[in-house]
């Protein structure tokens, strides 16, 4: 079918279909774990692009823990949210209209887009993405910047060897249960921290971990003593608070720690405050490194690149919980910090995702 005729129809059909669109802005910052009091739905208009831009229809947003740091107004290595402004975050849309030559009706692109219905991008702020590789939502997960995340953090810093240990926690998480994927492709012994049996039971039966942990039935402690016999090579930092208190007196020398971050402090009201860690550090001589995904910016081909490969080979296994329906996308995040996620977190705003 004629391309203009295509452009031509989605306009028209978009115009008498809708010209409001409903947006969800953050209302008032939380103090603690976040409610549905800290957000708004409103009504916005839907604009029209200029030239150089395109209008996307929002399929899929993407849910973080780092939102939440988001919502303070405090330093951090991203802007906060402004409050009675549109929350942002990964969004998968569809082009419906194009002043773009880059993009043309139907494409599907990924970008850092607001939580709405529909969007405005400019053509060098979203890039496209392939439907035939893997499902569009994968891009926000094991072919995005989850998947980025795990690969980096684990390879550039904990470095793993083959016949070392790697203790990953979170690792049911969208970040975590990539991380111990790739120690496995690496030769690593892996285990695993979630909080529920069905969570283990998915580490040790579907991605091939060594041994699981479930912190909420069983003493961490103990329990690593007997996953880790020989002790910790490599620990990826998912949670902080009590689960790392307990890996750092089973550090191996010269072990790694990569920290991506400690979901269990970010809806803490006082300062979290726990075991000292300089001493567990020096006695191993081990590194510890914090990190953002932003730092490979440069090196994000690499890192897709093989993420791909590895899923078309069958090394890569991703897990999503989808909630469907743009109304339910506050409830999809604060859903993060009661763990009732398996893998990576997205909602599916329409059907048409393909």
């Amino acid at each position: 079918m004629n391309p203009s005729f295509l452009y031509i129809r989605a306009r028209e059909q978009l115009g008498r279909m809708i010209t409001i669109q409903k947006q969800i802005q953050l209302k008032k910052r939380p103090t603690g774990l976040p409610t549905n009091e800290h957000f708004e739905f409103v009504e916005v208009p839907i604009e029209k692009p200029a030239k150089g831009e395109i209008l996307l229809q929002t399929i899929y947003i993407s849910v973080d823990p780092y939102l939440r740091g988001r919502m303070n107004d405090t330093k951090s290595y991203i802007p906060p949210f402004k409050l009675n402004e549109a929350i942002s975050s990964g969004v998968i849309g569809k082009v419906v209209e194009s002043h773009s030559d880059l993009f043309e009706i139907g494409d599907f692109v990924i970008g850092s887009l607001g939580w709405q219905q529909f969007s405005i991008a400019k053509e060098n702020t979203v890039r496209k993405i392939d439907p035939n590789l893997a499902p569009v939502s994968a891009y926000l997960s094991v072919l995005g910047m989850t998947g980025l995340t795990a690969y980096f953090g684990l390879l550039d810093i904990g470095k793993p060897k083959a016949g070392e240990t790697v203790v990953v926690s979170g690792a049911a998480g969208a970040v975590g249960s990539i991380v111990g994927q790739i120690a496995k492709i690496k030769g690593a012994r892996v285990v695993g921290i979630a909080g529920s049996e069905a969570k283990v039971r998915y580490l040790l039966d579907d991605l091939g971990f060594d041994a699981a942990i479930n912190y909420n039935t069983q003493d961490v402690s103990t329990a690593l003593k007997e996953a880790c016999p020989d002790g910790i090579d490599v620990y990826f930092e998912n949670v902080g608070g009590e689960i790392s208190d307990a890996i750092f007196p089973l550090l191996n020398n010269f072990a790694r720690i990569p920290v991506c971050g400690a979901i269990s402090a970010y809806n803490q009201t006082e300062p979290d405050i726990g075991p000292r860690v300089q001493g567990y550090l020096i006695k191993t001589s081990s590194l510890m490194q914090g990190f953002t995904i932003g730092n490979y910016s440069a090196r994000f081909g690499e890192g897709a690149k093989e993420l791909a490969g590895w899923l078309s080979e069958g090394k890569l296994k991703y897990e999503e919980t989808v909630t469907e329906g743009f109304e339910n996308t506050i409830d999809a995040f604060l859903d993060l910090f009661k763990g009732a996620n398996l893998g990576k977190a997205i909602v599916k705003v329409t059907g048409s995702d393909k």
